[in-house]
């Protein structure tokens, strides 16, 4: 069957129009056309460029510079979080901060024998068995009665053993058998492989309640280290099982520990101490505490004007196998931060007075993206147990206590009870020192995730501490002053105190200079866009319209063509399967006429105005004359009249 006129017409504008653009029919022509018409001056000169060697040039300066394009732009994108660092120095008045001080010893020795007896008594059968040491070779302060100790079962089950050759084979001090016994080795000492004598290798064994067969050896190449840890192993055990009331008791009270006391010049005393008690380190007592809500501050630096306290350490009641220095421990901290005195304090000399010098420096730095740190520590999955302001190591130190809640049914000592646990003792929980080594080993090798969750703390107040040491008192006035502390500790003038007792220690500012160090954004979100602004610009002489043009043709444009053609494929596909169904056969040579120069006008989408205007005059041919009508009152006198209805469709030939 013939086709309509206008339908003809159609067909042969779109089989002569040179479609470009967005609707060009290939990727090819898309990128041809827009080369020539885009503002990107490289694109532009590899179309127009005459002879290969000019084109090569220029595809690889373009490319090039769309490669160095990227490159500035994924530094400016990562130099984007970067944050510069800022130093304020200030001069003001200065809130003093919190000084905690503990005595290294926790308790009091003649107060806990009673509760350390058997304990005592196994660690001297110890050093008389491995070292031949005995009361009547060794200055002892004091005899270890017999009391009613607790824990002779425990000491059979974990006896201190001694290694011969570096074999299996070991002496059980409790029994003094030898035998052998099986188990990882843990060295505690790292120069135990430089002992020459096998004789110095002690340590003890720690066996899982439920399973005999798996131990772990804690060998030491000193036996100094190996009897401490096995004597606070036990010790810890012990402590445990003693309400903390009576702990309190037994430890230094506020009138035992500091004797005199000034600060900002003024006379002060017990009233401005605050007492906490820490289970290593007993009971500790923290001055300017803030607990009623006032913090005092100091108007000037100096020794003068800072805290000066003279205390009094009582070396003669020191328990001699848990301690082997004499002295206190301070730590200078925030009102709002936990002391950690066994991790970061500063011992205090005895007969010495130390002069503790502070400069004051507050940090900032900004949280994500900028760095991995917490503002309130509200992110962290780990429940604070010290009841005081966030910082990594309460995070650290909670982590573990949590996994050794979950992992050993009980919580280590040394740290804060969580809610609904109890701490870990032989008696009730007779697997836990096993449990809690290996834990602890696992901790050490960050294999428990702790270091992995807990974060930085973003805001922090920080005491650089500067000591100084100097003897004291002096020769000169030793026999008068020491009279005068033993008149004041409320002792007769006929006994007067040891100098080797007591301490003097001084807290004071250097100078009031607050130093303030703060994190602030490198880039803003303007400068970034001017620097990419400025690359593109540099580069490729090309603005964020050009940007916008390059993702619509593309992105927007390419993957149009290449969904139309594929859509043609697929409507063709399905013509010739129904075709093929119906019996009819496609008329083949008709639908290569329509389009076959130009494949994507098969649709019905006239041209654009100025792309007809480009339309070439057809071939002379004639014309397709129109059938005869079926009646008899119309006529078709000649194809000239159809060439006069449309003119603008013709050639203007002769006629």
């Amino acid at each position: 069957a013939a086709m309509a006129p206008g339908r003809k017409i159609t067909a042969k504008i779109k089989k002569t129009l040179p479609v470009t653009g967005p609707q060009a029919p290939t990727l090819s022509e898309l990128m041809k056309w827009y080369c020539l018409n885009t503002n990107t001056h490289g694109c532009r000169r590899i179309v127009v460029s005459r002879g290969r060697l000019r084109r090569f040039i220029w595809i690889l300066l373009t490319l090039s510079a769309v490669g160095l394009i990227l490159w500035q732009c994924a530094e400016l994108l990562m130099n984007y979080y970067s944050a510069s660092v800022s130093v304020t120095v200030q001069f003001q008045k200065l809130s003093f901060p919190a000084v905690t001080i503990c005595n290294i010893n926790p308790y009091k020795y003649s107060a806990m024998k009673d509760y350390l007896s058997e304990l005592d008594r196994e660690t001297k059968n110890a050093l008389e068995t491995f070292y031949g040491f005995s009361e009547g070779k060794s200055k002892v302060r004091r005899s270890v009665g017999d009391g009613n100790g607790t824990g002779s079962e425990l000491f059979q089950h974990i006896p201190l053993l001694k290694f011969e050759d570096f074999s299996r084979t070991v002496t059980d001090l409790h029994s003094g058998q030898k035998r052998k016994i099986e188990g990882k080795v843990f060295h505690k000492d790292s120069s135990i492989v430089n002992s020459g004598d096998s004789n110095d290798i002690i340590g003890f064994q720690l066996c899982d309640a439920n399973n005999s067969s798996e131990c772990a050896l804690y060998t030491f190449s000193s036996g100094v280290n190996a009897i401490q840890e096995w004597y606070k192993l036990h010790y810890m055990n012990i402590m445990a099982q003693i309400p903390l009331e009576t702990k309190e008791k037994l430890s230094y009270s506020a009138d035992d520990l500091i004797l005199t006391c000034f600060f900002d010049g003024l006379s002060c005393d017990k009233r401005h101490f605050t007492r906490f008690h820490h289970p290593l380190h007993g009971n500790c007592y923290t001055f300017n505490s803030g607990e009623n809500e006032s913090v005092l501050s100091t108007s000037t630096g100096g020794s003068e004007y800072g805290l000066h306290v003279v205390l009094y350490i009582d070396e003669a009641d020191y328990n001699p196998f848990l301690v082997t220095s004499t002295g206190a421990k301070i730590i200078v901290h925030d009102q709002n931060e936990y002391p950690f005195i066994e991790d970061i304090g500063t011992e205090i000399e005895t007969a010495a007075a130390t002069s503790i010098g502070m400069h004051f420096t507050r940090s900032r730095k900004l949280s994500k993206p900028y760095s991995d740190c917490t503002e309130t520590g509200a992110d962290i999955p780990v429940e604070n147990l010290y009841n005081k302001s966030y910082s990594l190591q309460i995070c650290l130190h909670s982590c573990f206590q949590k996994a050794m809640v979950e992992s050993c049914g009980c919580a280590q000592y040394a740290q804060p009870l969580p809610a609904g646990a109890e701490y870990c003792n032989y008696k009730k929980n007779p697997n836990w020192m096993y449990c809690y080594y290996r834990l602890h080993e696992r901790f050490v090798k960050e294999q428990l995730g702790c270091q992995q969750i807990c974060k930085d703390a973003c805001s922090f107040k920080e005491w650089a501490l500067t000591t100084s040491i100097a003897q004291w008192p002096s020769a000169v006035s030793e026999d008068w002053m020491l009279r005068v502390l033993s008149w004041d500790k409320g002792q007769k003038m006929n006994k007067k105190l040891n100098k080797t007792d007591l301490a003097n220690l001084m807290v004071f500012y250097k100078d009031l200079n607050e130093r303030f160090i703060s994190e602030n954004p490198a880039n803003t979100l303007v400068i970034l866009l001017s620097n990419f602004g400025g690359q593109l610009g540099l580069w490729m002489s090309c603005s964020v319209v050009c940007v916008i043009e390059i993702v619509e043709v593309f992105f927007i444009d390419s993957l149009s063509i290449v969904m139309r053609r594929r859509w043609q494929k697929a409507k063709k596909w399905w013509n010739g399967r129904k075709s093929k169904q119906g019996g009819k056969p496609c008329e083949q040579g008709e639908l290569e006429r329509q389009g076959h120069e130009n494949p994507a006008c098969v649709d019905e989408d006239l041209p654009t105005f100025n792309t007809a205007l480009r339309l070439p005059l057809p071939h002379e041919s004639p014309l397709p004359r129109t059938p005869p009508p079926n009646y008899s009152t119309l006529r078709l006198e000649s194809s000239a009249a159809f060439t006069e209805q449309l003119p603008d469709t013709l050639d203007a030939g002769p006629r």
